[in-house]
């Protein structure tokens, strides 16, 4: 049985159109450098509101990745 140790980082990703998609950009930006991305845990959700109406939003997460 292989035995895993993971390294976490923070990220914050943001949308105009859904935490969700905050999540995704995070996620995809991060992996153009960081390598055997495992595990997300969201522990953070903020938005901004313009004139009465979600107008964007902001994810922080904690990103964990198997060490080489």
């Amino acid at each position: 049985m292989s035995e895993h140790v993971y390294k976490t980082i923070e990220l914050t990703g943001s949308s105009k159109t859904s935490s969700d998609e905050a999540i995704r950009c995070a996620i995809e930006r991060a992996s153009k450098t960081v390598r055997d991305m495992r595990w997300f845990q969201v522990t953070e959700t903020r938005g901004h509101v313009e004139n009465g109406k979600v107008a964007h939003w902001q994810v922080t997460l904690k990103v964990g990745f198997t060490l080489e």
